[in-house]
């Protein structure tokens, strides 16, 4: 019998696009936190990732699916249809008060978003002076070409 580490473990270390694809799907929130940190993870694992964290409240806790967005927010397989999927989870948590300010900082960041896009992030209700300002000053930085 397979236990739940095994599944973390491949999760992990696999290099295999199926494999990972699966894994997504799995039931346990570390198991899907290793999936987004494997850097061998390819976009349309990372959608369904994304996929599943738009539900609010969160399935297992805030920290843990803010802990997924933010690894979403800057795996560099991300598309821009999965960060859009994650901009759009993001916000939803932002109104539920569940507080994703590092993933909203990392989408940032990502050239694939444009600013007009990331910019009511900053005026949801849940979004905190310092996340405002944080939000302005990284898209100042691209702006900027920092």
């Amino acid at each position: 019998m397979r236990t739940p580490y095994y599944y973390f473990d491949l999760a992990g270390t696999s290099r295999d696009p199926a494999v990972l694809r699966e894994l997504a799907g799995s039931e346990y929130p570390f198991v899907r936190q290793a999936v987004a940190a494997n850097p061998c993870t390819r976009a349309d694992a990372l959608f369904a990732l994304a996929t599943r964290c738009r539900d609010v409240p969160a399935e297992h806790g805030p920290w843990n699916d803010n802990a997924l967005l933010l690894l979403l927010a800057g795996h560099p397989a991300a598309d821009r249809p999965a960060l859009l999927v994650v901009l759009d989870a993001a916000a939803a948590r932002l109104t539920a008060a569940a507080r994703p300010y590092a993933a909203v900082l990392a989408l940032a960041g990502r050239p694939e978003l444009r600013p007009a896009e990331l910019l009511p992030l900053g005026r949801l209700p849940g979004a905190s002076a310092r996340l405002r300002g944080g939000l302005r000053r990284a898209l100042a930085d691209r702006l900027d070409g920092g």
